[in-house]
């Protein structure tokens, strides 16, 4: 099995990094077996594709704009996962869309592709995310744990 917590984002506009500050939390705080990579992808685009070929599972975390109140979190898996590409709810979503085309395209795409997302409540310059966004991280980094366990992953937080 071969899975990638993927997070993305640019950690110069507060809660745009949200996604990159959830996975630096999640290696921080959990022991990931070797099966599960966890990648800070940032704002990469096509030079990711070597990273994510012939996935069993690809679990992308980012900024998500879904016109909710600021610092809600939205999970997207199976069905819901095409809506999230139809509709441009995150500014890495071209970039993470050309990739995954690519993939699909040459018979190398993730098997299941899961969105753990958050809605942003600034997008100013600064590198510190919002007081109400990071208060969240810790819900996003449980949901990415509890997709990995649905995954049949074992994870253990660090003592």
């Amino acid at each position: 099995m071969r899975i990638v917590v993927l997070g993305i984002g640019n950690i110069l506009l507060t809660d745009e990094g949200v996604g990159v500050r959830t996975v630096e939390r999640l290696v921080a705080e959990w022991v990931l077996p070797p099966e599960v990579e966890a990648i800070d992808g940032g704002t990469c685009g096509m030079e990711m594709l070597e990273q994510l070929e012939h996935l069993d599972a690809l679990v992308v975390v980012d900024c998500v704009r879904f016109g909710q109140p600021p610092a809600t979190s939205i999970l997207l898996a199976g069905d819901d996962v095409p809506v999230f590409f139809r509709t441009k709810l995150s500014p890495h979503q071209v970039g993470l869309c050309d990739v995954l085309a690519s993939l699909e395209f040459a018979g190398r795409a993730p098997r299941e592709t899961v969105i753990v997302g958050m809605q942003p409540a600034s997008m100013d310059l600064g590198m510190e995310l919002s007081p109400a966004v990071a208060a969240k991280v810790p819900e996003l980094v449980g949901m990415v744990v509890a997709e990995l366990r649905r995954l049949g992953v074992t994870v253990a937080e660090r003592a």
